[in-house]
């Protein structure tokens, strides 16, 4: 089973990389399930309900967040009323924040697979641990789901590495977002769980992770307020593309993907 995992796409410039390059993308690559990031989709702060079905109407199946989900207050009843659970929040936030982080589904080919998405909390707010959090999630996924990938929203490259270690050969993937910049160490661990620390942005490249960099250079400089927008400039599309067994869920192979 072949896997494409979009990295965060961020604003307008992100959104018609994806729109145009994804279905070039099915061609090459033939995924047969493709998920993504999308937690800054609108304007590069939080997503809204319009731009969670436009992506979803592009056959991604499943739409991972993280801190910023929460930017839009128009995504919180979005969150609650949602009926196929397919845009998740991380699930280590508190029980009755709108939402889940869980979501299990099969592929038009019938392969079941679920999806985990959960936030680090290394220089971030302090929520329930990520670890435990993901014992309890796999724990009630059914046993005959055996593709699990694990979206790792998280600053700190060591809580990210950790969380692979500890779930090598209980999860297909960990892959890691957040930082928006892509990483070289994707991996098959030994016990088969594919890792990166971090899938990189989907975006402009011409900027501070994905803003106009002057404004982000002039905060720096003098420490003061400032409005930050989404900068021009050359846009790229990071992903990564795994395979795994779909009778064991371990990962065969993970690569890198860079689309410009």
């Amino acid at each position: 089973m072949r896997i494409l995992f979009i990295g965060d796409i961020f604003g307008q410039p992100g959104r018609r990389i994806v729109k145009e390059t994804l279905p070039l993308l099915r061609e090459e690559l033939q995924p047969d399930l493709v998920l993504a990031n999308a937690e800054n989709a609108a304007g590069g702060f939080g997503i809204t309900p319009p731009l969670v079905e436009e992506l979803l109407d592009l056959d991604i199946a499943v739409l991972t967040s993280g801190n910023h989900i929460w930017d839009k207050k128009e995504i919180y009843p979005y969150l609650h009323d949602q009926i196929n659970g397919r845009l998740l929040r991380p699930a280590n936030y508190p029980a009755d924040a709108p939402g889940h982080g869980l979501f299990v589904g099969k592929t038009a080919a019938g392969i079941g697979y679920a999806v985990i998405n959960l936030q680090g909390r290394v220089f971030m707010p302090a929520l329930d641990c990520p670890f435990r959090k993901a014992d309890a999630l796999l724990s009630g996924i059914p046993e005959n789901v055996k593709i699990r990938i694990v979206d790792m929203h998280a600053e700190a490259t060591s809580e990210k590495q950790a969380l692979g270690w500890y779930l090598d050969g209980r999860v297909s993937a960990v892959l890691g977002t957040h930082t928006h910049v892509p990483t070289a160490d994707e991996t098959v661990l030994p016990q088969g769980t594919a890792y990166i620390t971090d899938l990189g942005m989907t975006g402009p490249y011409e900027s501070v992770i994905g803003m106009e960099r002057q404004a982000v250079i002039q905060k720096f400089l003098n420490q003061l307020p400032a409005r930050f927008e989404v900068a021009k400039g050359e846009v790229r599309l990071c992903a990564a593309l795994l395979e795994a067994d779909p009778e064991t869920g371990r990962a065969l192979s993970i690569q890198r993907v860079l689309r410009k």
